[in-house]
């Protein structure tokens, strides 16, 4: 390994390190915003619950919002929650991979879709993209698969 392929794994490394951190914040952030899908899910429960009772309560049943809406509010919140909670369970699951140099293939692809959150998994996103398309990259990656490989095939 001349000066120069020493330098470049140096910088790979840092860079790769740099993305496993940065998913890790966004995967925490993603986690966190989730929990707003979890309150709209109990506001909807407890509007549902609140709007049933006040109908067979009301004289005047005209005046009450419908039942449905509360438990749409809920089924809206509950979806969102589930959204982002698995999204925030790949950018973990991504940074777990960079870091154990696994699986490029489904990082992109994880970095892909975190393109979406703008403007810093738009940011964190083509970062992902223009690291894993290096060539020392591509063939730090292959290497573990390749030693993996080696370790499970039968000798």
């Amino acid at each position: 390994m001349n000066e120069n392929d020493s330098r470049q794994a140096i910088i790979d490394g840092e860079h790769l390190r740099l993305l496993s951190i940065g998913y890790i914040i966004s995967g925490i952030f993603s986690a966190l915003f989730s929990l707003m899908g979890l309150m709209y899910a109990v506001i909807g429960l407890v509007m549902s619950r609140f709007f049933s009772g006040l109908a067979k309560d009301s004289n005047h049943p005209v005046e009450v919002p419908p039942e449905f809406m509360g438990t749409f509010i809920a089924l809206f919140g509950g979806a969102f929650f589930l959204v982002l909670v698995s999204l925030a369970l790949a950018k973990f699951w991504a940074a777990s991979r960079i870091r154990r140099r696994k699986s490029r293939v489904a990082i992109q692809v994880v970095a892909a879709i975190t393109c979406f959150g703008v403007p810093y998994g738009t940011i964190l996103g083509v970062c992902t993209f223009m690291v894993m398309s290096r060539k020392s990259v591509v063939d730090v990656f292959d290497a573990v698969a390749t030693a993996d490989d080696r370790q499970i095939a039968p000798g």
